[in-house]
């Protein structure tokens, strides 16, 4: 029994020296160990430990009786002395051993959960990465945006001063037009008047020429 518990003290401390150096051997312990807390792992270490749990209690049993038989005799015999003596160490043995196996379960829970932090920072970081770059691209996204902004603005001002002077020789257009429609007007008026005065014209020379004629047929007859 005895030579059972210092094997697995020892095989626990080297378990622990194991888990606290980072050595090649440290990674086979860890996938070992997540292999044994998976699937009937657990019920296995938890019948060990009861078992433990157990004797442990009947040994401090055993060694309160002694101590109550002592108290009752008033000596300790050689015998209860070898005896408790044994029970004592064999208690201490797997007291050390039941707190080396919880110094295991939690030294590689929290190796894990180390294991689980760093991946996260290093997400963490890669998005924090992705950001800056993407924040970069949309910075320079955004500069040729508002470069394309100013040139369209400068355009719009370009197009604007052109529409200006287009609109100012529309308007000069327009006067040139009126004043042409005006000045044609009168010519028009100028044209109706010298038809009618040509008009009037050839009716008085119309009357002349019947005057005349009747003046020569008068003079005939």
């Amino acid at each position: 029994m005895l030579q059972l518990l210092y094997s697995a003290i020892f095989g626990e401390m080297l378990l622990i020296l194991t888990l606290l150096f980072k050595t090649p051997l440290r990674k086979l312990v860890i996938v070992s160990l997540d292999r044994l807390k998976r699937g009937r792992g657990p019920i296995v270490v938890t019948t060990v430990g009861a078992t433990l749990v157990v004797v442990l209690s009947s040994s401090l049993y055993s060694i309160a009786k002694i101590q109550q038989r002592t108290v009752e005799a008033g000596i300790l015999n050689p015998t209860d002395q070898v005896l408790m003596s044994g029970h004592i160490l064999e208690a201490s043995l797997m007291g050390f051993v039941l707190f080396l196996a919880l110094m295991i379960d939690r030294l590689h829970h929290y190796i894990r959960e180390l294991r689980l932090l760093r991946k996260t920072m290093e997400a963490v970081k890669k998005q924090s990465r992705s950001f800056e770059d993407g924040k970069n691209s949309h910075s320079e996204e955004h500069k040729a945006l508002t470069e394309e902004i100013a040139t369209l603005k400068a355009k719009v001002i370009e197009l604007e001063s052109a529409c200006e002077v287009k609109g100012s020789k529309a308007m000069a257009l327009d006067s040139e037009v009126e004043a042409l429609r005006k000045q044609s007007e009168g010519f028009l008026m100028e044209y109706d008047r010298l038809v009618a005065d040509n008009q009037h014209l050839r009716s008085q020379l119309e009357a002349i020429d019947q005057s005349s004629t009747h003046l020569d047929n008068r003079k005939n007859i």
